[in-house]
C-alpha cells in the first residue's frame, strides 16, 4: 500500500490490523486507509450481522484464504473493527490487500 499507511501486527500464526468498515456502500471495495485502519466499502447493510458476515468473506477472497482463518477480533456492532488473519505474515497480508486497493 504505497499511498495507504495501515498498521499491521504480527499475531500467533498470523497477522492483525484494523479495518474503518463503510457498510451499504454501491460497491465492494478496499479504498486506502482511515486513520490507521484499511477503509473498506461493502454494499451490505449492517444490519444483523450482515456486513460482518460479508466482510469475512470479502477479507478471504482477496486474501486467498479459507474464511475460517478470517476473523472480527473486536468491533462487532462499530465501524472501526480489528481483524486477525491465521496463516499470512503481516508482510504478505500487506502486499495481497495492496493489489485489490482502488485507485
Amino acid at each position: 500500500m504505497a499511498r495507504t499507511k495501515l498498521d499491521i501486527s504480527e499475531s500467533a500464526g498470523g497477522c492483525r490490523f484494523r479495518v474503518y468498515l463503510q457498510p451499504r456502500a454501491s460497491r465492494d471495495e478496499i479504498v486506502g486507509s482511515h486513520k490507521g485502519a484499511l477503509k473498506i466499502r461493502l454494499t451490505s447493510p449492517a444490519l444483523e450481522n450482515r456486513a460482518n458476515r460479508h466482510l469475512v468473506e470479502f477479507l478471504a477472497q482477496r486474501l486467498g484464504v479459507a474464511k475460517s482463518c478470517v476473523a472480527i477480533a473486536s468491533g462487532q456492532r462499530s465501524r472501526s473493527k480489528t481483524v486477525v488473519v491465521s496463516g499470512l505474515s503481516g508482510a504478505r497480508c500487506l502486499d495481497l490487500l495492496a493489489l485489490h486497493l482502488v485507485d
